[in-house]
């Protein structure tokens, strides 16, 4: 994505005596925002028995030493550290109960956007925390929490050598998934990781890519020295600040300046933030659309808009690819009937606006081969503009059909077949259902763009798309439609639990007397380390003729090609997977006279329920 915002950087204090002192120092440093203690650090209260409990005066600063707008948009509030709901000692549990509620409601108080606060154990030790936190942020609007964790085991390298007496030591992903776990994936509880020297592996970064990161917190202490004497950070860490800028995360800068200004800090991440700024076509054309879920499109039941067909004809991509499949079909054509001066028949069945049209003419001109060209388009506002473009460019080169595909006769065979009904999942905008309903318009030797086209699933985590469909209301359907329900959607807060796998295949011509656009298949996925799935992205590729091809499938992606994001397919609840687990999921693709529609589920590591069983969420109109 383009990082169009500038970047957002928080300097974090350990103590704030003089908190309109320590605005001055952050703003006049370039700080975007500061984190502060709610209370001083030193102030510890007890309300249960203990000296401290007869103390009289304010527990903290007033809310009047800031304006509510700074109060609102400049401080994060960190919670007192020495606060231990979950202590075995009845005791300090009370204390910190009393301490942790006081001081939440006192940034409810404040009107403070967020609060923060370590998370250093697993969920055994911190389950009070996770449902004292989890009320607040659900029964307070703006109120976000930021649940910082490292971005490593913290004992890892201290008891390496006694793991064998220990056992594995739990990694902080862990304590983190079973915290939000508790919470039900409350979409206000984010996670802030604090970066260390020593980073993890590549996988377990990109799990930390499927979690709602809020912000990376670097501490000065990473920071090396360059030959000009400003700080700079190693090639593995400028690797991480461009991996987590696609989620347009903030940085917050802790511990000792150790250089002449701490701007030197600022400055420096500004400048990482400026160079992952990508402006290519794919980017710019998504830019505001990631993670948003949307309908996919159904052209069959639904004339598009010509908002939609203008945005697609500016693909740079897709036309191109398409004119030199149909460049080639014409020579093949032309050298099997042996006469240069017979007239090539091409019919381009779902015209829309005519950008395949363009490409078979263009196309034809570079053959130097005559051809006679049918556009077929069921949109009535759509043959306007062929009508016009006929009358004003291709005349009588090309005769336009306003007539549904599937119930054209057509005057004559064709020699080749062109189309572009191809969806984000291949076959989910029924191209397979249109071209066998024109099949036989084509002579017995033609030839079919695409000939053939494959979808693919991978399993995901993205507690972000995980909210987004918990979070869609539709009063006419069933709570839990949503989850049976495909999006398209381009991906970017997410982890690829594994690499897409092939799915279900359609070839054109079809050969075969009875044809039948069912599909049943199983997949088995290897998982590589624990995580949480939430959903399967879908992709595609498509042979458009010979060596021509279009991708959407990551590791093939055709280079600056937007016509397509990914689909998904969700789950109802999200399952628990374990390194070493095979996930074996289930889809199928079911047809009946007047719709389509995927079924799918899990069968291992345990089963689970069919998604959409006959259709009763979600089907694609014949």
């Amino acid at each position: 994505m383009s990082n169009q915002r500038p970047v957002s950087c928080g300097l974090d204090f350990c103590a704030a005596p003089d908190l309109s002192n320590c605005l001055f120092t952050a703003n006049s440093t370039k700080y975007e925002f500061v984190c502060v203690p709610l209370v001083h650090p030193l102030f510890k209260r007890e309300f249960i028995c203990g000296d401290a409990k007869q103390r009289s005066g304010p527990f903290t600063r007033p809310d009047i030493v800031l304006c509510s707008s700074d109060w609102n948009t400049l401080i994060i509030g960190k919670l007192s550290p020495y606060i231990k709901v979950d202590s075995v000692n009845p005791i300090i549990r009370k204390n910190s109960i009393e301490t942790l509620h006081q001081e939440l409601t006192l940034a409810s108080h404040l009107g403070l956007v967020g609060i923060t606060f370590k998370l250093s154990k697993g969920i055994e030790e911190n389950i009070n925390l996770a449902r004292i936190i989890c009320d607040k942020v659900t029964s307070t609007c703006s109120l976000q929490a930021w649940v910082q964790v490292p971005m490593e085991n913290p004992v890892k390298q201290a008891y390496s050598y006694r793991e064998e007496e220990c056992g594995s030591v739990e990694n902080p992903w862990e304590w983190w998934n079973a915290f939000r776990i508790i919470c039900d994936y409350n979409r206000k509880i984010g996670v802030a990781l604090i970066v260390s020297h020593d980073l993890p592996d590549q996988e377990e970064i990109d799990r930390w890519l499927g979690e709602p990161v809020k912000c990376l917190i670097f501490p000065t202490t990473l920071f090396i020295t360059n030959k000009k004497g400003y700080p700079v950070l190693s090639k593995a860490h400028q690797a991480l600040v461009k991996k987590f800028s696609m989620l347009e995360v903030q940085f917050v800068l802790t511990g000792a300046n150790r250089y002449q200004s701490i701007t030197y800090y600022h400055n420096y991440l500004e400048y990482l933030w400026k160079g992952c700024q990508m402006n290519g076509p794919v980017e710019r054309y998504a830019k505001g659309y990631e993670d948003y879920l949307q309908c996919p499109l159904q052209p069959l039941m639904d004339n598009l808009e010509s908002q939609t067909y203008e945005i697609f004809e500016k693909d740079p991509v897709k036309y191109t690819q398409y004119q030199t499949a149909i460049y080639q079909a014409i020579i093949v054509t032309a050298a099997r009937t042996g006469d240069r001066n017979r007239t090539i028949v091409i019919m381009v069945v779902g015209a829309g606006r005519g950008p395949l049209v363009h490409a078979c003419l263009n196309a034809g001109e570079m053959a130097d081969h005559p051809i006679r060209v049918y556009a077929v388009e069921k949109n009535p506002n759509a043959v306007l503009t062929l009508q016009a473009l006929k009358a004003d460019i291709w005349e009588d080169k090309v005769t336009v059909v306003s007539c549904d595909m599937r119930q054209w006769v057509a005057p004559e065979k064709a020699d080749i077949l062109v189309s572009e009904l191809l969806g984000s999942f291949g076959d989910n905008e029924l191209s397979p259902e249109c071209l066998d309903g024109v099949q036989e318009f084509l002579t017995d030797d033609g030839i079919n763009i695409p000939c053939s086209y494959t979808s693919y699933i991978a399993p995901v985590q993205s507690s972000k798309l995980y909210n987004e469909v918990r979070h869609c209301k539709d009063k006419d359907k069933h709570p839990l439609a949503h989850f049976e329900t495909t999006y398209v959607v381009h991906l970017q807060n997410k982890y690829d639990i594994a690499k897409p796998q092939p799915l279900f295949t359609f070839k054109h011509p079809s050969r075969v007397c009875t044809v039948d656009n069912s599909r049943y298949a199983a997949k088995v996925f290897e998982v590589q380390q624990n995580c949480v799935l939430h959903g399967f992205s879908g992709y595609f590729d498509t042979i458009l003729y010979n060596n021509v091809t279009l991708s959407t499938e990551p590791s093939t992606h055709s280079p600056g090609m937007f016509s397509w994001f990914p689909i998904f397919f969700p789950i109802k609840e999200p399952v628990q997977l374990k390194a070493g687990d095979q996930l074996i999921v289930h889809f199928w693709r079911q047809c009946s006279p007047k719709n389509v529609w995927y079924e799918w589920c899990i069968s291992n590591p345990f089963p689970g329920p069919i998604h959409n069983p006959g259709g009763r969420s979600y089907t694609i109109g014949l």
